[in-house]
């Protein structure tokens, strides 16, 4: 088993997990300006990648230059991974590629102290995207612990670049935000992913 393979319904029993998923988790942050490059960059790809319509055009042309904008706006204080392993804990399955992770470390060679995990929605599925998050998240969580880097919360976003959706795992507790996010809500969607990174710190 490997993340990509978790259902939802796998996690509760296997991690004793409990899904809270009443929460507006990020109704009080406001959006934040971005620059005229991801602006351009969105509208210049936008488009191309829904035309196209497939989960590379998509991670490429929107998820990536947006990762890569939060990037800039926290002046590269922390590092982003696409496509690495990460193989935390095989023998419970949490193991495999990830499609993005942030961590708190500017450090690129190495993952250091994962905060976000970014999985790209297949087929467009939000919510079936949700259980290969969460066992990402868990895993960072393992691994935060192990390294005893002091972590309390650790979130996790599920996309398809046109959409949306937020997590955040606390102890044993899972929070989904009940509120989906479009590409047009850009300066919300940085606005949230610049609040977790600063709440990990």
């Amino acid at each position: 088993m490997s993340y990509s393979n978790f259902q939802i319904r796998d996690i509760i029993k296997k991690f004793a997990i409990t899904l809270n998923e009443r929460s507006n988790l990020f109704a009080d942050i406001v959006d934040v300006e971005y620059s005229e490059h991801l602006a351009f960059t969105i509208q210049e790809n936008l488009t191309l990648a829904v035309t196209i319509n497939t989960e590379k055009s998509r991670s490429e042309m929107i998820i990536t230059p947006i990762l890569l904008e939060l990037r800039r706006q926290l002046n590269y204080q922390i590092s982003l991974f696409s496509g690495k392993d990460f193989n935390v804990d095989p023998e419970q399955g949490l193991k495999g590629i990830c499609d993005y992770l942030i961590s708190l470390s500017p450090e690129q060679l190495l993952i250091c102290s994962p905060v976000i995990a970014v999985v790209e929605a297949k087929k467009e599925d939000i919510i079936s995207g949700l259980g290969q998050c969460i066992a990402e998240m868990i895993a960072a969580q393992i691994f935060n612990q192990r390294e005893e880097n002091n972590i309390k919360t650790i979130y996790g976003v599920v996309t398809s670049g046109t959409n949306w959706r937020f997590l955040k795992i606390e102890e044993t507790t899972v929070y989904i935000d009940n509120v989906e996010y479009y590409i047009k809500d850009i300066g919300k969607i940085l606005g949230i992913l610049k609040s977790c990174l600063r709440n990990c710190l």
